[in-house]
Formats: structure tokens, C-alpha cells, sequence
């Protein structure tokens, strides 16, 4: 029996440097994210540009990860494609370098129905042994995994254990806890206090690359109903992070803003682009007044 995944995951952009992975600017993330109550990473995720990653890029920057980690904190990569075949090799891949879970999202553009779902998932999860997390972001792959469907992908295979679900709706949190046996980790940075009041267990947040402290103080208050308006008082200091990287398409802010507390470079890989000059100094006056950025500069510096 697998134990439940919970807690707070940071999805882990991917640094390039003249068109390469940068890892020793990943050892620099991961360490500095390791000073932190974060209890996970997820690697090779949306955040990650998984999209441009080729085979070789996708495998040594799981094999990285798991070096540099050190099993300081639990390692989720990201191995899901809309080839089947292919997420099952990653899949395996993965669990043999030592990551401590896996997550798969939902096949995109090959639009399958449910006999389709039930066979990507259930190929990924009879590959290994080791915790498998669903994936479901509708605003990026046109497919909406729903909850009746989740509770039947649970059911068959025991080493499915968590969702993340990015449908930005606390309405679907709700249901999927009602509905299935699996922990509901939020994917929607705006709405982590409203996910944890409607039962989910934990995150995988984008701003928790900037705010660490606030996003596990968010679960800390609002797991369980334990001190919801803490909770609340956090996430509302969240509100200009969340607002200046919401002013492009992720990962391009996040990696804009990382660039600019000096920690990687900002390069992106096309078809994404570079952000505007004034949606760039936007986000740096935002990041400026954010009192999520100051109290964590205050930790920092004692």
C-alpha cells in the first residue's frame, strides 16, 4: 500500500543557458529550495517546458535531479506524453533513476475517450511499482479528466495514489475528494487556501519558486480546516506574485522573475518568446511590493 503524496510540491522550471539545460543552475534551485519547508519537486512538468525537452534532455535532467536532490525532499517527475509507448519508457526510466513518484497528464491533441484514458493510464501504472499522480489541465490539453473516471482509474490500479488538478475550479477539488480515494494536490497557485478548505491534501505550486515559506504556511493552516483564515491572510500576500505571473504564458514569468533575484537565466524555447518590456517591469514592481518576496528576504538575510 503506497503511503498518500501530500504536501507542498514546487514545479521546477527548466534552466537553459545558449539553447542547453543549465544544470548547474538547477543544482542552485534545488538547493536553495532545500533551505525551505518545501516537501517536494516536481520535475520535467509544464513549468519544466517538458514540451521541448528531447528524449536524451528528458532523461538527464530526471538523472539530475535525482543526483542533486540527494533525497532531501520527494522527487516527482514529470513523464507523460500523448504516446503511450513513450510515457511507459520514461515511466520506467524514472523509477530506475530513483525518483520517489511519477505524473502523467492527460494525453493531449489525440483526443481519446474513456476506453483510450483507461488504457494510456493503466499501461504507465502496470510499468513500475512506484506512485503514480494524475495530471489534469483542460486550459492546455483540451481533454477534462472527470471525477467518476479518476475514482475508476483508482480503483483499477493501486499505484495511482494522487491527482493534481489544474482545472482552477475548488468546485472540482470538492468533488474529486467526495468522488475518489486519491489525494487532491492543487495546481491553481490563485486558489491553493480555497483547495485546501474543499479537502485537498497538498499542492504543486509555480509561485512557490518565489514565496517557499507562504505556500507551505497555506497548507500548514489550511490542511484540514486547521486555521482557514490564516490560510486566507497568506494567499491574499500571495495576490501580486500570483498577478505578475499570470502576465504571460508559465513558465515565462517565473523564469523572468527567478532571472531577476539572480538564481537562472530567463531563456525560454520557442514557440514561447520572451516577455514584454512592460509586462516584465510590471512583474518586477509587483515583485518589489510583494510581502510574500520581503519576509522571505528577512529570513535570507538573518
Amino acid at each position: 500500500m503506497h503511503q498518500p503524496i501530500r504536501g507542498s510540491f514546487v514545479a521546477l522550471p527548466t534552466p537553459f543557458s545558449a539553447g542547453r539545460l543549465d544544470l548547474e543552475a538547477l543544482e542552485g534551485l534545488i538547493d536553495r529550495l532545500a533551505c525551505f519547508p518545501v516537501d517536494g519537486l516536481l520535475i520535467a512538468g509544464t513549468t519544466g517546458e517538458v514540451s521541448t525537452l528531447n528524449d536524451y534532455e528528458h532523461r538527464s535532467l530526471i538523472h539530475a535531479a535525482v543526483d542533486f536532490n540527494r533525497g532531501r525532499m520527494s522527487l516527482m517527475a514529470g513523464i507523460g506524453t500523448n504516446c503511450t509507448r513513450t510515457s511507459v519508457e520514461l515511466a520506467r526510466f524514472a523509477a530506475s533513476s530513483g525518483v520517489d513518484s511519477l505524473m502523467a497528464v492527460t494525453p493531449y491533441y489525440n483526443r481519446p475517450g474513456r476506453r483510450g484514458i483507461l488504457l494510456h493510464y493503466g499501461q504507465i501504472a502496470e510499468a513500475t511499482s512506484t506512485p503514480l499522480v494524475l495530471y489534469n489541465v483542460p486550459g492546455r490539453t483540451g481533454l477534462d479528466l472527470k471525477p467518476d473516471l479518476v475514482a475508476e482509474i483508482g480503483r483499477r490500479h493501486p499505484s495511482v495514489v494522487a491527482i493534481k488538478d489544474a482545472s482552477g475550479s475548488t468546485k472540482r477539488v470538492a468533488e474529486l475528494v467526495a468522488t475518489t480515494n486519491l489525494a487532491v494536490l492543487c495546481g491553481d497557485d490563485q486558489h491553493l487556501a480555497e483547495s485546501y478548505a474543499a479537502g485537498a491534501l497538498g499542492s504543486v505550486s509555480v509561485v512557490a519558486n518565489l514565496a517557499p515559506m507562504h505556500v507551505a504556511g497555506i497548507m500548514r493552516h489550511g490542511t484540514g480546516g486547521n486555521d482557514p483564515i490564516s490560510a486566507k491572510l497568506l494567499q491574499h500576500e500571495l495576490d501580486s506574485l500570483t498577478e505578475g505571473l499570470a502576465l504571460d504564458v508559465n513558465p515565462v514569468p517565473i523564469k523572468t522573475a527567478l532571472a531577476k533575484m539572480g538564481l537562472i537565466g530567463a531563456d525560454v524555447r520557442a514557440p514561447l518568446a520572451p516577455m514584454l518590456s512592460a509586462d516584465r517591469a510590471r512583474l518586477f514592481e509587483l515583485m518589489e511590493t510583494s510581502p510574500a518576496l520581503i519576509d522571505l528576504e528577512a529570513v535570507v538575510t538573518d
